[in-house]
């Protein structure tokens, strides 16, 4: 152990930055805090321009070698990473959960396991990357994708891993190198993926991590003109800042943001699945941007849905997030959970009626809350509350429903409950969303693009989507003639 090691759940944590190949302390450090009992886990390094420019600066001198590693030996390396990740997943799961709150059981069977899943998708997915060749006029056209540079990845807290290589292995894949920014508020499993990408042979400066404050260092990362992607995780007001930063130099962004999605319940829908889909946006204490968390019920049979989603519902346990039995942990910090019963308390003031919740409880946790007898105008229907809070409103016809999932400025997925196919097919060429799921929730597979539309985000990732996006994409023209007789 040394001074800037810190010890999780008997996990050894370097709280330094990684850079170069190399721990680099800063002169100051920020103190990360467990939302499970707002205890102190430790103090991190605060990173500044100066680490910033020195991540870039290694990320740019590591860029061409990496970029001229042939496809085979970067998968290779990436399934190594893959290796790692799982000899490690106790290991991560319990930091991850001690850093962020979120269930153990989830992070050790779905959520880590699906961190190595990313590096292997996106491995293999590089090998079989490929355009067919075609004609125009007797010329070849060959497209190729060209790893574009130095790579900005900005992540959040709700799943810092997950979310984290999401981005970090397809821009690794595409042959780009990666500064990675995790979120101030869980900074640790970042640490442990650079150990672990060390271990498994990445180059040195080809993956850097710093650490710090988005405010700090933010504008320093997105305005660097050495860096030629961004792609950012988080809300639309950041999202906007980060955007005029990198204007100034043409970088292309990708944009995941907020989400206000809905969840429509038809007549026909089998009222048992519906309600199931509804209890599981209380998934991660409602901290998911994917959550539908406007509930659309048709009015015919909203009285009995209610009833049995309150009943559903009030069988969930709230607690410590490392027992097994528990269903929903805390929200992340005290400033969040301040915001999120700032917006139940103004709704309630409104005339909005707690159906269940509505209130805090001991420590960082709030009771998951169902709120009714809310306007479409109204704040709670129309701003993100990323906590585990849902509203319920009623529709009398198709078109209605429509109207009110399309009635936000965000547009990242819908949820959808009927059984007549017909109408899910009408319904969903309707949507306004990234993602549609007719009768189940939270599938995603990584050939699919993934992204938002209006102010849920800018572009698309997944499968081919993310070369798009992570490379410079070439087309070559050859003619027919000229070779002299060699070739």
């Amino acid at each position: 152990m040394t001074e800037h090691t810190i010890t999780v759940a008997g996990v050894a944590v370097d709280t330094r930055h990684w850079i170069g190949g190399e721990r680099v302390a800063s002169a100051e450090t920020f103190t990360d805090v467990s939302p499970i009992d707002g205890s102190t886990i430790g103090e991190i390094s605060r990173g500044t321009a100066t680490e910033v420019a020195a991540a870039v600066a290694a990320a740019k001198a590591a860029f061409p070698g990496w970029a001229a590693t042939p496809r085979a030996e970067r998968a290779r390396i990436l399934h190594a990473v893959a290796d790692g990740v799982e000899k490690r997943i106790e290991e991560l799961a319990i930091v991850e959960t001690t850093d962020n709150g979120a269930l153990l059981r989830s992070h050790r069977r779905g959520v880590m396991p699906r961190v190595a899943h990313n590096f292997r998708f996106f491995a293999d997915w590089l090998l079989k990357l490929e355009h067919e060749d075609f004609e125009t006029r007797g010329h070849t056209n060959h497209v190729s994708w060209d790893p574009a540079g130095p790579s900005v990845l900005i992540t959040p807290w709700n799943a810092p891993l997950m979310l984290a290589t999401w981005k970090v292995a397809p821009a690794l894949a595409a042959g780009n190198t990666v500064i990675l920014k995790p979120a101030e508020w869980t900074p640790l499993t970042a640490s442990l993926l650079a150990d672990i990408a060390a271990r498994a042979g990445l180059p040195a400066g080809v993956l850097n991590v710093v650490q710090g404050y988005g405010s700090e260092i933010g504008d320093a990362l997105t305005s660097h003109p050495d860096v030629r992607r961004i792609s950012f995780t988080g809300s639309v007001p950041t999202a906007k800042r980060i955007s005029a930063s990198a204007a100034s130099n043409l970088v292309p962004l990708s944009l995941e943001l907020g989400g206000k999605s809905p969840l429509l319940v038809f007549a026909d829908a089998d009222l048992d699945l519906a309600v199931d889909l509804a209890v599981e946006q209380y998934d991660n204490a409602g901290q998911v941007c994917l959550a539908a968390t406007r509930l659309l019920v048709e009015e015919s049979v909203a009285e009995e849905f209610t009833r049995r989603f309150v009943e559903k519902a009030g069988a969930l346990k709230q607690g410590d997030p490392r027992d097994e039995a528990t269903d929903i942990g805390p929200n992340i910090h005290p400033r969040q959970l301040e915001k999120i019963d700032g917006f139940v308390q103004r709704a309630l003031a409104a005339g909005a009626r707690a159906v269940i919740g509505g209130h805090r409880k001991d420590g960082q946790y709030y009771a998951p809350t169902l709120l009714t007898d809310v306007a479409q105008d109204s704040e709670i229907v129309q701003e993100e509350v990323f906590g585990p809070v849902l509203t319920l409103q009623t529709f009398t016809t198709e078109e209605e429903a429509v109207r009110l999932a399309n009635g936000t400025r965000f547009g990242l997925a819908a949820t959808l409950a009927t059984g007549d196919r017909e109408r899910a097919e009408r319904v969903t060429a309707q949507l306004v969303a990234g993602t549609v799921w007719v009768n189940c929730f939270f599938v995603r597979d990584l050939q699919a693009p993934f992204g938002g539309s209006r102010h849920s985000g800018v572009g698309r990732e997944g499968g081919t989507w993310s070369f798009d996006f992570y490379c410079d994409l070439k087309n070559t023209v050859t003619a027919p003639k000229g070779w002299n007789g060699h070739g």
